[in-house]
């Protein structure tokens, strides 16, 4: 932190669960078993969080990271998409408008859960773009940036550079579960 010379592209992001057991097995499951059901109780459990309320409500668009056209073809679903679609079903109060076409991936990549520390972070850079059509409307806004799991933070960094150099203001993510901090380190 002391020796980068720009800020984070991420202005704050919340996880609700650290992802580990049961956990893991369960967001696997639903994630890579075609069990798109589980969106539902994903978010339930999210809005539970006292952070994850305000966190939509300071938010002006809502923005899904997108996964590449062969993994959706292989899913059937966007993991992201699903999470942020079910989280704004449940939310009465003031919340951001979804954008689900708001990032684009540029150019598919190797999943980050078989590379190594290193070569995650290097992943992603370019792979995310802002979608044309929505400049005018990401220009000067906060953005939510919602995912699935974070592990090293590269997914979300790339995306939230992509919608800041769109013009959005402030980006912040929501995800519903991170790989601890002290597993970070050691995750091959």
């Amino acid at each position: 932190c002391l020796t980068r010379r720009t800020p984070a592209p991420v202005h704050r992001c919340v996880a609700v669960l650290d992802y580990g057991y049961p956990w893991d097995g369960l967001i696997a499951r639903w994630k890579f078993g075609a069990e798109a059901g589980w969106s539902g109780l994903w978010a339930d459990l999210m809005l539970r969080d006292t952070q994850v309320l305000p966190l939509l409500r300071d938010s002006e668009v809502l923005v899904p990271v997108p996964i590449g056209q062969q993994r959706l073809a292989d899913r059937g679903f966007n993991q992201a998409w699903e999470l942020a679609s079910a989280l704004l079903r449940r939310t009465t109060t003031p919340r951001p408008r979804a954008l689900v076409d708001a990032l684009v991936r540029v150019r598919d990549t190797p999943d980050q859960h078989s590379l190594p520390r290193a070569q995650r972070l290097q992943n992603l850079r370019g792979a995310f773009a802002a979608h044309p059509q929505h400049g005018s409307t990401l220009a000067g806004t906060h953005v939510l940036l919602v995912d699935d799991v974070s592990t090293t933070g590269a997914t979300l960094e790339a995306a939230a550079q992509a919608l800041l150099d769109r013009g959005a203001a402030r980006v912040q993510a929501l995800v519903l579960a991170r790989t601890p901090p002290s597993e970070q380190a050691s995750t091959h």
